[in-house]
């Protein structure tokens, strides 16, 4: 097996780093080499958030250069639109439908982009877009997020669906376990 790069991209307060331990797990599970690097803009709730997650037989360094991502996993529609030119050519993108604005948009010092999943699109092959905030209130809690986008890549990787489930019981605390089952069948459902 050739080695896979995943970039998860959002704002604090999201998830992203969750999401990137439920991965990490997963490929742990299956026996293969991870690396795993978290880089935080602002230090605060808001602030950009970019987690790398690689596996495969031996992996080297966690660090994913331009053009190199097989998937970005992105929770905001600026984070992905700022994040995007690091996905392979014939890479994936899985989006949340979401707007954060962040803190210069906030102040009013300028304005947040339009139609960023429509510019998204037109550059990148293989683009999925959801509105996962919702169905993350479907499951009972906005905070899962990162477990809908969890689901919906889970449907789309060759991982069977009952080693992302063994690795969402072993990540999360027992007490939202339920609806975080919930929120990824959403998402893998979607």
């Amino acid at each position: 097996m050739s080695n896979k790069a995943i970039m998860i991209v959002g704002v604090g307060g999201q998830g992203t780093l969750l999401a990137s331990r439920i991965i990490g797990n997963v490929a742990i599970n299956m026996g293969y080499d991870v690396k795993m690097s978290e880089v935080h803009g602002m230090a605060q709730r808001g602030g950009s958030v970019v987690t790398y997650v690689k596996y495969g037989e031996k992996v080297h360094s966690p660090i994913i250069e331009v053009k190199s991502a097989d998937i970005i996993l992105a929770f905001e529609e600026l984070e992905a639109a700022r994040w995007m030119k690091y996905l392979k050519q014939d890479g994936m993108m899985i989006l949340n439908t979401q707007r954060i604005d962040p803190m210069p948009v906030i102040t009013g010092a300028t304005t947040y982009p339009e139609n960023l999943p429509n510019k998204i699109e037109e550059k990148i092959n293989q683009l999925i877009s959801l509105d996962a905030l919702s169905l993350a209130k479907k499951a009972g809690t906005i905070k899962a997020v990162n477990v809908v986008l969890i689901g919906v890549m889970a449907k789309n990787s060759d991982i069977s669906k009952e080693q992302w489930i063994k690795a969402l019981e072993n990540t999360i605390p027992s007490k939202y376990l339920e609806m975080n089952l919930v929120a990824f069948d959403l998402g893998y459902n979607s």
